[in-house]
């Protein structure tokens, strides 16, 4: 078939890369004059199903009303007019009780372990390189009562396939001397040995291009989506501004967009944007930085080496379509780059990012075909995009051949 792909994020150009690889003739269009010109420009960089734990849960209840107030919280609610936030809060709301965080948590981490199995086979099929690491992450609490708390998570993930390590603060240094002049300050934490890091922007535009090359991806940047052209059960085209593109399929990964495409055609498709921010720094002293990727769970912040720079990520703001920034928006993040890593960087010359992460209420990404016979969505990612991109393109891989998938499907096939 000729297969339209709307979006070259990482979801869109790993699903492309499947797609073509299975003798599909697969077009890409995006808005950007590049892959990864959005949502998968920047990031923790964290390949982390040891972060399967979805947002709503009991505990986020209680900090995402508390955010309607306090904006000093590393979750931001600024409250507008907008109909759409609020139906999709009432969603969120919904997905707070423990069995349905359960529930939701166990479908991430089966497609989050899948997927990085599949990035590093497509890393290993295509010789492609991101400023990877493959030592683990930690996952780490300043107090006793956080550890105590937030390890019961962790350890629902072991309970299904994630191998974890519960570490005191000398285990912890000796994983990860980068620490060394924080750890009067850490309790402990949780070390994920399969977890892993790396540039979703390398990764995305590397992959691209040969996608391009190898297999006959053709890209349209600069390419804007208006709209689909549907007639009966099925789409003929989709508007773009460039004219008409037919195809026989088309899939929807759009990232935060994705959701306000769906609608206009009657999809339930609950995807909200959530903002997020990111520093990029050059490590002034290679040996004060870290040598893998980490989580500061007390104060949301995470962090992961690519080459000889550091990436720090922070926050989640509800701000609608909003991807500006101030310098204020980093400070605390700055802050705790400091206090974990003194001396390993020069925040004045931050790289400093901010864009928005495709929320659904569940925190599972949506799969599958969607209403009309030729539609699929491969979007609604959040947070941990990076991590679940190429499991999802494999998949979508499967279902648009019709072949059982490799993971169970239960929970991840789109039903709306």
């Amino acid at each position: 078939m000729r297969i339209l792909v709307l979006g070259a994020g990482v979801v869109g150009t790993a699903a492309a890369y499947y797609l073509a690889s299975d003798g599909h003739e697969v077009t890409v269009i995006e808005r950007h004059p590049m892959a990864a010109g959005g949502t998968s420009q920047s990031n923790a960089g964290l390949v982390s199903p040891g972060d399967a734990t979805a947002w709503a849960s009991p505990a986020a209840l209680k900090t995402f009303l508390r955010a309607l107030y306090n904006h000093d919280l590393g979750i931001k609610v600024r409250l507008r007019f907008d109909p759409y936030f609020f139906a999709w809060s009432l969603r969120f709301l919904r997905q707070c009780t423990r069995a349905r965080l359960r529930a939701n948590t166990e479908i991430k981490l089966r497609l989050a372990l899948y997927s990085r199995d599949c990035i590093n086979a497509i890393s290993a099929d295509t010789g492609i390189h991101y400023d990877e690491r493959k030592k683990g992450i930690l996952y780490f609490f300043r107090s006793q009562q956080s550890l105590d708390t937030g390890t019961d998570n962790y350890r629902y993930l072991a309970e299904h396939g994630l191998p974890i390590e519960i570490v005191g603060r000398d285990r912890l240094v000796e994983l990860e001397p980068g620490l060394a002049g924080a750890k009067d300050k850490i309790a402990g934490g949780v070390y994920s040995p399969i977890d892993q890091t790396g540039d979703s922007s390398q990764f995305t535009q590397n992959l691209a291009a040969y996608a391009a090359e190898k297999l006959g991806v053709q890209f349209l940047y600069g390419t804007t989506v208006e709209g689909l052209d549907i007639e009966g059960d099925r789409v003929r085209a989709v508007m773009t501004s460039a004219g008409p593109v037919a195809g026989d399929a088309v899939v929807i990964s759009m990232g935060p967009e994705s959701g306000l495409l769906g609608r206009r055609y009657g999809l339930d498709l609950p995807v909200y944007p959530v903002k997020g921010y990111t520093a990029t720094l050059q490590l002034e002293d290679e040996s004060k930085g870290p040598t893998m990727g980490g989580a500061d769970e007390d104060q949301l912040i995470g962090y992961s080496r690519l080459g000889n720079r550091l990436r720090l990520a922070s926050t989640a703001e509800f701000t609608g379509f909003d991807r500006t920034h101030k310098p204020s928006d980093f400070a605390a993040m700055f802050r705790t780059g400091n206090d974990l890593f003194p001396g390993a960087f020069d925040e004045n010359k931050a790289e400093l990012w901010a864009g928005l992460r495709p929320m659904m209420p569940n925190s599972v990404p949506v799969i599958g075909q969607a209403r009309y016979r030729n539609l699929y969505l491969d979007t609604g990612h959040g947070h941990v995009g990076w991590t679940m991109a190429c499991g999802s393109g494999r998949f979508l891989a499967d279902v648009v051949a019709g072949r059982k998938p490799e993971i169970d499907p239960q929970g991840l096939v789109y039903k709306g």
